[in-house]
């Protein structure tokens, strides 16, 4: 049994409070928060952009420190979660691998590439796992996207493009400080170019155009540069309309077949344009099975017990890879620089 520790219990930290109740093989055996109302189990006030607002929740056998230095210092913990805003990432992180735990910590790795290489060496030199919580592989119709181009069933991947936009949020006072969040150009969209390093590696290069708001992207449109191909594109910002809360999805070119999905919040409803379909050669259109629960937090709970197997296999996982977070907040801060110059920027 694989005992969690989190930190920080904001709406990232009840999500996954929420999503490793459900694991089989581990449980939440400490939390750390100054807040003492939530000490106490009462999460009244928690809401985010999905899923139902928290309540009262029990904490009779779960440990509950004021000081995360404790949390840290707690020989039952195997893994410790953070789940705090990101400009506390690095410290955080830092002191977790030094205190000997494995370490999992929320999207984005951070906003400074100086910092994420930090964090990264420091796992290298503990000897521990630094795993990144991007949880957009997890869910149903990405993971299928991720295993039809790795199993190669329908040829080789030729081209792909990418959506993802939101419309400023207004749901909690965390989002209102775009400096904090590296702008919309890291904290949004770096979970498709974590996306597309799964799918296709790191690229050789971007030409991206867009606009930035203090010298961060506050929406981008991208073209990746991959020697030989796949030619793969995406758009990404949070300029949209109020009635267009959130949006995403993708269209993939095999060589056999082209699978698109689309989906979003309009009107305050979600609005499915079109489910995950594969199309083949042949010109059948099928929607593929896709396992998995329905729950809100089914995709986090994936990705908790895909942490725990790692630690309990000493595998790290390549999708939860502090190296592959890292290089996706690489390719963020390189679009930014090829709007601001107006020209290609490499990444090699």
């Amino acid at each position: 049994m694989t005992r969690i520790g989190i930190i920080g219990i904001g709406f990232m930290g009840y999500t996954h409070f929420t999503a490793a109740a459900h694991l089989p093989n581990a449980r939440v055996a400490a939390i750390a928060t100054r807040n003492e109302k939530k000490r106490q189990g009462d999460w009244t006030g928690i809401q985010g952009n999905f899923g139902p607002p928290a309540g009262k929740v029990d904490l009779s056998d779960v440990k509950a420190y004021a000081d995360y230095h404790e949390l840290l210092a707690d020989p039952d913990i195997d893994l410790v979660d953070i789940c705090l805003p990101t400009d506390q990432h690095e410290k955080v992180v830092l002191e977790s691998l030094a205190a000997g735990k494995h370490t999992l910590v929320e999207k984005p790795i951070a906003i400074d590439a100086a910092a994420a290489s930090r964090m990264v060496e420091a796992a290298t030199a503990a000897g521990k796992m630094l795993m990144v919580a991007h949880v957009l592989p997890f869910f149903p119709e990405f993971h299928y996207a991720c295993d039809v181009v790795s199993s190669g069933q329908y040829g080789r991947l030729q081209a792909g493009h990418f959506r993802r936009v939101i419309s400023p949020p207004d749901w909690s006072d965390d989002m209102a400080d775009f400096r904090k969040l590296g702008g919309w150009g890291v904290d949004l969209h770096i979970h498709d170019n974590h996306l597309i390093l799964n799918l296709c590696g790191k690229p050789r290069a971007v030409f991206s155009t867009g606009l930035l708001q203090n010298d961060l992207v506050n929406h981008v449109h991208t073209q990746y540069v991959y020697p030989g191909g796949p030619a793969i594109s995406c758009v990404s910002g949070g300029i949209a309309a109020s009635g267009l809360q959130f949006a995403h999805g993708f269209e993939l070119y095999l060589e056999q077949a082209t699978v698109v999905y689309s989906a979003g919040t309009v009107g305050g409803e979600w609005v499915v344009d079109r489910p995950l379909s594969l199309i083949t050669a042949d010109g059948n259109v099928t929607s593929p099975n896709l396992p998995g629960g329905s729950e809100w937090y089914s995709a986090f709970q994936v990705e908790l017990e895909t942490a725990v197997k790692a630690v309990e296999s000493g595998q790290e996982s390549a999708v939860l890879s502090g190296t592959m977070a890292r290089d996706a907040l690489a390719v963020c801060l390189a679009e930014a620089e090829s709007i601001s110059s107006g020209s290609l920027v490499s990444l090699d």
